[in-house]
């Protein structure tokens, strides 16, 4: 079947009330019942949860083959919780398990003998990257990955799409009986937002901590009402490592004459105005943006009444020197943002309270203005996040669907080529975020607008925004860099891509030449 953005969905994944994306507002007003897990009481008192081990706390989970266990990555690339979890798996012998993740990266590539060897058939992440994403493309899980974003998980856990069986949080403190926080201790990541949907519909919750507090930990991000085991181990991660290779603050002056061009592009668009709210994402040009802001909010004498998402350093700076009243948080970002996390005005916000599409109103759909990174933009104004052009899983949605959908104004920022590769082109590799919600493309050749925003365009017209028709971009890439060549695809189908709403947006195949080896394998 062929959805609203022109992409083939075979029938065979469209059952059991799986439907091809048909908008961005398709399910609104949509009616569900929550999800309910399977709750183990706790009657008797004066006890603690306190396990002494990752591998007896597997057995006293119940774990066997073909559950669902979750992670959360606040720790990103310095997180160790996986691992630690996995390799006790993988000596227990249990296979067949799939894995929710909200994203999985380098520091996660245990996963890799796991899928090899049918530990792991399944997984649902908002992201996968390196060796990770090059097994998964090679077509080595068992079945589909299932692509969603931060929202969509959420709402996918809430509506019961996603049973988890067993959770495992990584957690900075934790008291004995659970209450668990992402402050504190030797691996501060500040929140753990994306671990509260988890610990509210898992079966069974465990918390892994290396850092054991008096109780009660409070305040506390996971409640220990919900958790069922707490384990300490010597370390859950390295957070130096919280800031990844993706998060940079640029010096490069393409990227920040971008930066320039999208926060004049904020300025005229007449949604800045005192008390407009915000987000960046993690790209060095997005996060430069929010630096140019600070001369305009300067001029005009406005604040921005508060900014959300994966919190960096130049929001912390701009919450700090009076121009941001409030930061709403659902990932730090870096260790600044860790810091600030402990700082009143900064608030922790859940996955779901965020992004869910399904719950009376998330935060996306508060926000004025939200500044995004893209791998590839074609003339639709339809962006790709997750794939590579030569076909590789490398990235990840996060909240890209779930931002430019509730955002007055979203604004993709990226180079017009990037790797000798033009990033706007005719067709995207495969389809991430819907150019419906799509505003404004912003690139070192040019700005060009959605026709559907004529707003915008008249805002513009009397400014020195270099206005440029998409196609006129896509022109330009193609002069300077060649017209790519499409990448070639098996029929095998290694993932798919959800909407935020649950419909099927897009599958991605297996490349033809992919050159995968078994280097990962050598590793362990």
């Amino acid at each position: 079947m062929i959805n609203q953005v022109g992409r083939d969905i075979p029938d065979v994944y469209l059952k059991d009330g799986v439907e091809p994306f048909q908008g961005i507002y398709y399910r609104d007003d949509y009616e569900y019942t929550k999800a309910a897990p399977t709750v183990h009481a706790y009657v008797k008192p004066n006890g603690d949860k306190l396990v002494d081990s990752i591998h007896d706390v597997l057995i006293k989970s119940g774990l066997k083959d073909g559950m669902t266990i979750s992670f959360h990555h606040h720790l990103r690339d310095g997180d160790f919780v996986v691992n630690l979890v996995m390799k006790e798996i993988h000596k227990l012998g249990i296979k067949n398990l799939t894995v929710c993740a909200s994203s999985l990266g380098r520091a996660h590539n245990y996963l890799v003998p796991c899928i090899e060897d049918g530990t792991v058939t399944g997984i649902s992440t908002s992201g996968i990257r390196d060796e990770i994403g090059e097994v998964i493309s090679a077509g080595k899980l068992k079945h589909p990955a299932i692509i969603r974003s931060h929202g969509g998980r959420a709402r996918a856990i809430e509506d019961g799409s996603v049973k988890i069986d067993v959770a495992f949080i990584g957690a900075s403190t934790s008291d004995a009986y659970g209450n668990a926080s992402g402050k504190g201790g030797q691996s501060d990541t500040g929140v753990l937002s994306y671990a509260d949907g988890d610990a509210k519909y898992a079966d069974k919750v465990v918390i892994i901590t290396d850092k054991i507090v008096a109780a009660p930990n409070f305040p506390a991000s996971i409640k220990g009402v919900d958790v069922d085991y707490v384990v300490k181990v010597d370390s859950i991660g390295d957070a130096s490592k919280i800031a990844s290779g993706a998060l940079r603050l640029t010096k490069d002056t393409r990227e920040l004459n971008m930066a320039k061009e999208v926060a004049k592009c904020m300025y005229h668009s007449g949604y800045f105005k005192n008390g407009f709210t915000f987000q960046t994402g993690a790209g060095g040009s997005s996060l430069a943006t929010t630096s140019f802001l600070k001369a305009y909010m300067a001029k005009d004498n406005i604040k921005c009444g508060w900014a959300m998402g994966g919190i960096t350093e130049p929001i912390v700076n701009l919450f700090n020197e009076g121009f941001v009243n409030k930061v709403l948080d659902d990932q730090a970002f870096d260790l600044a943002a860790v810091a600030s996390a402990h700082t009143k005005g900064h608030f922790e916000i859940s996955a779901s309270q965020y992004a869910n599409p399904f719950n009376k109103g998330a935060f996306v759909n508060q926000l004025n203005f939200v500044i995004l990174g893209a791998l590839e933009v074609d003339t639709a104004f339809n962006v790709n996040v997750v794939q590579g052009s030569n076909g590789v899983l490398r990235g990840a949605p996060g909240g890209h669907p779930d931002t430019a959908a509730g955002a007055d104004v979203s604004i993709i920022v990226a180079p017009l080529i990037r790797s000798r590769m033009p990033t706007v082109r005719d067709r995207v590799t495969s389809v991430t975020t819907p150019g419906e919600s799509i505003d404004i493309v912003v690139t070192d050749y040019g700005v060009a607008v959605n026709p559907k925003r004529q707003d915008l365009l008249k805002a513009f017209a009397d400014t020195d925004i270099p206005l440029k028709t998409i196609e006129e971009l896509r022109d330009l890439a193609y002069q300077y860099a060649g017209k790519p060549e499409p990448v070639e695809f098996d029929d095998q189908v290694v993932a798919l891509v959800e909407y935020r709403d649950g419909t099927i947006i897009d599958v991605i195949r297996k490349p033809k030449r992919l050159n995968y080896s078994q280097k990962a394998l050598d590793k362990f």
